[in-house]
């Protein structure tokens, strides 16, 4: 019986229990207003519920006495084998073992596809992660974005939404014409402006400018070879950039360019909007959005007294973009030295009449730090000495890199150990959990070769202390999955991984699914191996979700 059975049973037993109290009169119950969780203390049961708490106040009910006539409805469903009523009114229910054990065959029949449901389908998401300026290669702040922001596409749309990756690319303002000045001086030999971009990449790109332009750059007025050099190596600098996010597994459904915001008009038809809707007045020769109403802490230049946009602008126009592409739900992921532009944002959302929090989310992301032998790794951008995503993924790989950035919250800052990730050992969480993957495998592959197969099943069989454990921790995994998806929080994932392959060595370690010696293969071994297989399954959904590879072999 898995939690949406349960669930289902649970609904049926207290809906006509809490009408009755109510004279007949619907409460309008749904599986949902009865949420069931996992005891801390496995002693207490498989399941426990505070519905008797929750309820109590409509069906005008003692708690304790409404749990006590849950209880007794809940003990006639199959596959229940106690249910007790613990403190003011929780529920402890207990599970018999073949309802219990019956989740492995389930697992292992739906495959992939355990843990996925259509819950998100009306969500159409526009999820805007990395957008790092191409004026050089993604730092590591990028880099931990580009891990939690292609986990949490991959965990949304498992859950049913429609999730298009965009990649907003910033190609207009004053960080590319410095960069375009630092490749100039880079091809003349000279040294990096002093508000310019220093480092190994502004020469590669200088000499790579310089051999593809068709044509004699030293005939070229200053103003256009600048402009050959802010043109093609921006161009350039982009290529790597995706290159990079390719190899790092991330792929980008859309790149928006920042310059068509304002070439195609798109910041005078968000102004236009705004002022049908009565919230732009003029004041002092500018253009000004009245987002004090919608709780900012001041009024903001849209348009300024020279007729040149602010930089707000772009945000509304972008925006608007997006609504207009049919995006219900536009999640931005930006770093920590964004936060303050959070509450304008949500301000600019409730302007054009939307709901911040809802049509506009944002997640907001800490620093990365590597440490090795102990010491911070020093980066700088400017100083030509930034630590880069590349660099990362060439000192502890792809894996190991996805899965260090996107096993803790994005919100807190987070130091990464390269010497632990570099280690071939239980230190490491990423190994941890891939290793017990491919002991998984090793488990079936030596099954095969003694003869132990799934043509039996007994679930009633699976009653040693550590697999009632794992089945309890492969039941929690869709639940796991759809909490993710709700919080925005693929960190979640990762660490309910650790626990499940924690939980399954133990198992491994008391529970033989291969006879011992000349001992005979009993059905208690073949279910055993839908265990270990449901076990190896969930551990592949759940590193998909990661964008993790799962090894068979380590």
């Amino acid at each position: 019986m898995d939690p949406e059975e349960l669930s289902a049973a649970l609904l049926t037993v207290v809906a006509p229990l809490v009408e009755a109290r109510r004279e007949g009169a619907s409460a309008a119950l749904t599986a949902s207003d009865l949420p069931m969780e996992r005891p801390k203390n496995r002693e207490h049961g498989d399941w426990a519920s505070n519905a008797a708490l929750k309820l109590a106040k409509i069906a005008g009910a003692n708690p304790r006495e409404l749990a006590a006539e849950i209880a007794e409805g809940l003990r006639a469903v199959d596959g229940v084998a106690s249910v007790e009523v613990a403190g003011p009114g929780f529920i402890n229910i207990r599970l018999d073992a073949a309802a219990a054990g019956s989740l492995a065959r389930a697992i292992v029949e739906a495959g992939a596809a355990f843990g996925t449901n259509s819950s998100r389908v009306d969500e159409i998401i526009n999820l805007e992660f990395v957008s790092a300026n191409p004026t050089g290669p993604i730092h590591l702040g990028g880099t931990r974005w580009a891990a939690v922001g292609d986990s949490l596409a991959r965990i949304l749309s498992s859950q049913g939404a429609a999730v298009t990756r965009e990649y907003y690319f910033n190609d207009h303002g004053s960080q590319i014409d410095r960069f375009a000045r630092s490749l100039v001086a880079a091809h003349e030999g000279l040294p990096a402006p002093e508000d310019g971009y220093g480092g190994g990449y502004i020469l590669d790109i200088a000499r790579r400018v310089a051999l593809a332009y068709d044509g004699d750059l030293a005939a070229l007025s200053p103003e256009d070879r600048q402009e050959v050099f802010r043109s093609m190596g921006v161009a350039f600098m982009f290529d790597e950039i995706k290159a990079s996010l390719h190899d790092f597994g991330v792929d980008f459904d859309v790149y928006f360019h920042e310059n068509d915001l304002h070439d195609s008009g798109a910041v005078e038809r968000a102004v236009t909007r705004l002022r049908d809707l009565g919230h732009i007045y003029e004041s002092d020769g500018a253009i000004w959005l009245r987002t004090t109403e919608f709780g900012d802490d001041k009024d903001r230049v849209v348009i300024k007294s020279d007729g040149q946009p602010a930089y707000i602008s772009g945000d509304l126009a972008y925006y608007l973009d997006k609504r207009e592409r049919g995006f219900n739900r536009c999640i931005i992921m930006l770093g920590a030295d964004h936060h303050g532009y959070v509450r304008r944002l949500m301000a600019m959302t409730a302007a054009f009449g939307d709901e911040p929090g809802v049509n506009l989310q944002i997640l907001i992301g800490q620093m990365v730090n590597l440490v090795r032998e102990g010491q911070p790794m020093r980066m700088s951008k400017r100083a030509g000495t930034v630590v880069t995503m590349e660099d990362l993924v060439e000192i502890v790989g792809v894996d190991a890199a996805r899965y260090s950035l996107a096993r803790s919250s994005a919100d807190s800052n987070l130091d990464i150990d390269l010497d632990v990730l570099q280690k071939r050992t239980n230190d490491n969480p990423v190994f941890y959990v891939q290793y017990a993957h491919a002991r998984t495998h090793n488990v079936a592959r030596n099954a095969a070769a003694s003869g132990v197969d799934r043509s039996e099943f007994a679930p009633e069989l699976l009653q040693h202390e550590t697999e009632s454990a794992l089945l309890g921790a492969l039941q929690e995994y869709p639940r796991t999955v759809a909490f993710a998806a709700e919080v925005r929080e693929p960190h979640r994932i990762a660490r309910y991984l650790e626990e499940l392959a924690g939980l399954y060595h133990r198992w491994y370690d008391n529970c033989r699914v291969i006879p011992l010696g000349d001992d005979p293969i009993e059905p208690v071994h073949r279910t055993r191996l839908w265990l270990n297989d449901a076990t190896g399954q969930v551990l592949r959904n759940g590193l998909d979700l990661l964008g993790v590879s799962a090894p068979e072999r380590m």
